[in-house]
C-alpha cells in the first residue's frame, strides 16, 4: 500500500519525509490556501523536493471540460510532465479524465462519495480514485467500506485503476483499508505520525537503555575492585 502526505507544507513534508520514506504528496485547492502562498510556486518547490520516484497530485479548479484539460496542461507544463492531475468526477469531470487518459496523463478522480463515482471514473480512465473516508463517516455512510467495494470492484472487473483513500481521522481507518489490500491512502500529517507512534515503544527504548547502562555501570564498578 502506497502512504502519501496529504500536506502542501514544505517544512511539513520535509520532517516527514526525514523520518520516514514515504511514496509521494496529495494536495487540493483549500490545502494550497493554506500556504497563502502562490499555489504554482508551493507545488514546484514540493516537486523539486520530493525524490523523482514519489507522485505529486495536484487539482485543477475549472468547472467545464474544456478549461479543465487546458488547465492540466498548463500544469503539466508548470510543474512536471508526470503530475498527476486531480479532477472532480462531475459530468464535465468524467469527459475531461477521458481525454487526459487518451493524451496519457496520469489521473486521480477526486471528490468521490460512491462506489459506482469510483467505478465510472476509472473506466473514464483514471489511474486512481480518491473517496472521503471520513466525511463518507461524517454524512452516516461507512467510508471505510465504500473504498473497500471500490477496490473489490476493481480487481473483480480487472480494472487497471485503484483505490487512494482520502480524509481520515484516525489510524484505525487506514488500519483496516491496510488489511484488505487498498492500493493508497493519503492522510494528514498527525494522522500519519499516529501509524508508527505508540508509547509502549518509547516506554521500552527508555528501560532497554536504562538497563543497559546499569550494566555497563556495575560492570566497570566491579573492575574497579
Amino acid at each position: 500500500m502506497l502512504v502519501l502526505i496529504d500536506n502542501a507544507n514544505l517544512k511539513e513534508i520535509e520532517a516527514l519525509y526525514n523520518d520516514y520514506p514515504y511514496d509521494g504528496v496529495t494536495t487540493n485547492p483549500s490545502i494550497l490556501m493554506k500556504e497563502h502562498k502562490n499555489p504554482f510556486k508551493v507545488l514546484k518547490d514540493i516537486r523539486s523536493f520530493l525524490p523523482d520516484d514519489s507522485m505529486l497530485h495536484a487539482q485543477v479548479v475549472s468547472e467545464t471540460t474544456e478549461k479543465m484539460v487546458e488547465e492540466a496542461h498548463f500544469m503539466l507544463h508548470e510543474i512536471r510532465d508526470d503530475l498527476f492531475i486531480k479532477v472532480p468526477v462531475t459530468t464535465d469531470g468524467l469527459r475531461a479524465i477521458h481525454i487526459l487518459k487518451q493524451e496519457g496523463v496520469n489521473v486521480t478522480a477526486t471528490a468521490i462519495y460512491t462506489a459506482m463515482q469510483a467505478f465510472m471514473a476509472a473506466k473514464a480512465g483514471a489511474r486512481y480514485t480518491a473517496p472521503y473516508v471520513n466525511r463518507l463517516d461524517n454524512m452516516g455512510a461507512d467510508g471505510v467500506q465504500v473504498a473497500k467495494d471500490i477496490h473489490d470492484m476493481f480487481r473483480v472487473h480487472n480494472m487497471e485503476a485503484d483505490v487512494l483513500a482520502a480524509s481520515f481521522k484516525n489510524s484505525q481507518q487506514i488500519l483496516n483499508l491496510c488489511k484488505h489490500g487498498i492500493g493508497s491512502v493519503t492522510a494528514a500529517p498527525d494522522v500519519l505520525r499516529a501509524l508508527t507512534y505508540h508509547d509502549a515503544t518509547f516506554t521500552a527504548e527508555e528501560n532497554f537503555t536504562h538497563d543497559f547502562y546499569s550494566l555497563l555501570n556495575e560492570v566497570e564498578g566491579t573492575h574497579l575492585k
